[in-house]
């Protein structure tokens, strides 16, 4: 579907620069980020998509600050010091150094004085993150991939372990339920008989975890367009294979899919996966069944229609589950994420056919204010529901419409272990939808 032409103004915009990688490494545990940047970039950053600081992040990063004096005589010196002073402060299994729009404009080889600390202690890599040079959904794969070959590569040990996966979901702190989703998929995971990488968060094992990414028996995606260069990179470097599927699953019927898809390209014992898919889908349908007299009773309270203003892997992820698990129907659907045109044959063909009987129209966007002009414009408009940001809230508002808050900026929510993704994230979406919903209800 061909992109609606906006102005080269984005008004509510859902993703940062380039250089937002550093919430990337500030995933990671114990590594830090130091980043080659003029000031006030960071924390710009962080107000954008950093909810928490994690180890060594927010107003703890490391910054040179370049200014007028690193443009004119170039900025090397101030980099080599600040490495050099974050040895000193921060105790980090890993430094990542990330270049700005201004360093990456005046030609600073942050390369080469990475190179110069290669003998020392600690280990450091480098990415170049100009912020001009794209988003950070493009930015986070380069800077993955970077520390596989920079650092991975070197320390490799052994072969390939059978039934051990590296997962690659969630763009960390772009995606506000990262840490809770990418627990929950490790949860599935495991339960299936898998052993998992899924290398950030609470629930990874921190670098040593990262070390062991060579010697996994396959990748899966979990993803509409994120990470699948990151899989194909494993496969090319170390002949890894790999599985995708093309959203986050929310709900039981397309996270037994997804398990199931994994098992079998596992060869896991299929005795230990069904039983244990079978287990989580009886508890999920249970809690469902509870909810009935509710839906029945409440039915001419609830929204009928939803509107989704998110990325592709949430919007195609909720579009399936409100319809197929809940019945709410979908209006039009804006992705804005800035999907690569390679991807959106597939994108558009899966909302095509999100049930048996519906499809759903789509329109990729980066400028969400297009979007809310023709939410309003549109008919169907009375008793929504909207997933989207914070930025929906007074639209929301104008249209006595229901809010649910799941992408950047949030604002107005403060997400700790919450996920969406799995049986249990379905539960939680129903619950956080219809509270909503009871809280509006007039």
């Amino acid at each position: 579907m061909e992109a609606i032409q906006t102005s080269t103004a984005i008004e509510f915009p859902r993703y940062s620069c380039a250089l937002a990688a550093q919430q990337t490494v500030v995933a990671i545990k114990r590594a830090a980020p130091i980043v080659h940047a003029g000031p006030g970039c960071i924390m710009k950053i962080c107000g954008m998509v950093g909810q928490g600081d994690g180890y060594a992040g927010g107003g703890d990063i490391p910054c040179t600050n370049t200014g007028e004096r690193e443009v004119v005589y170039g900025g090397e010196d101030r980099l080599r010091e600040i490495i050099d002073g974050s040895f000193k402060v921060i105790d980090a299994d890993l430094y990542v150094v990330l270049s700005g729009c201004t360093s990456d404009i005046v030609g600073d080889d942050i390369k080469s004085v990475v190179l110069g600390f290669s003998q020392a202690e600690r280990p450091v890599v480098c990415a170049e993150t100009g912020g001009f040079k794209s988003s950070n959904y493009v930015s986070h794969e380069l800077v993955v991939k970077e520390i596989i070959d920079q650092y991975v590569d070197l320390h490799k040990n052994g072969g390939v372990e059978r039934g051990l996966v590296n997962v690659f979901a969630s763009v960390p702190y772009q995606d506000p339920f990262w840490n809770g989703n990418l627990e929950e998929l490790k949860r599935l995971f495991e339960g299936i008989g898998l052993k998992v990488n899924i290398l950030f968060g609470e629930d990874s094992g921190g670098i040593d975890e990262w070390k062991t990414i060579p010697n996994a028996q396959f990748n899966i995606v979990v993803n509409a367009w994120v990470g699948l260069g990151i899989a194909q990179h494993l496969e090319e470097k170390y002949g890894t294979p790999y599985i995708r599927f093309p959203y986050f699953p929310i709900g039981a019927r397309d996270t037994s899919q997804m398990l199931r898809q994994a098992a079998e390209f596992g060869a896991v014992d299929n005795a230990v996966a069904a039983a244990f898919i079978k287990k989580e889908e009886a508890k999920y349908y249970g809690y469902l069944d509870t909810t009935m007299d509710f839906l029945l009773e409440f039915r001419y309270g609830l929204p009928r229609r939803f509107y989704t203003l998110l990325d592709a892997s949430y919007a195609i992820g909720f579009s399936r589950f409100l319809l197929n698990d809940i019945g709410i129907l979908p209006s039009r659907q804006f992705i804005l994420d800035d999907t690569p045109e390679r991807f959106r044959d597939e994108i558009t063909g899966l909302f095509a056919e999100i049930s048996g009987l519906r499809s759903a129209e789509i329109e990729f966007l980066s400028d969400a204010g297009v979007a809310h002009e023709l939410i309003r414009d549109d008919e169907n408009r009375n008793r929504a529901l909207i997933l989207g940001s914070a930025w929906e809230r007074e639209l929301a508002n104008g249209l006595g419409a229901d809010l649910l808050i799941v992408s950047v900026p949030i604002t107005y929510r403060l997400i700790l272990g919450c996920a969406y993704v799995g049986y249990r994230g379905g539960i939680r979406a129903i619950e956080d939808i219809y509270g909503r919903v009871l809280d509006t209800f007039r």
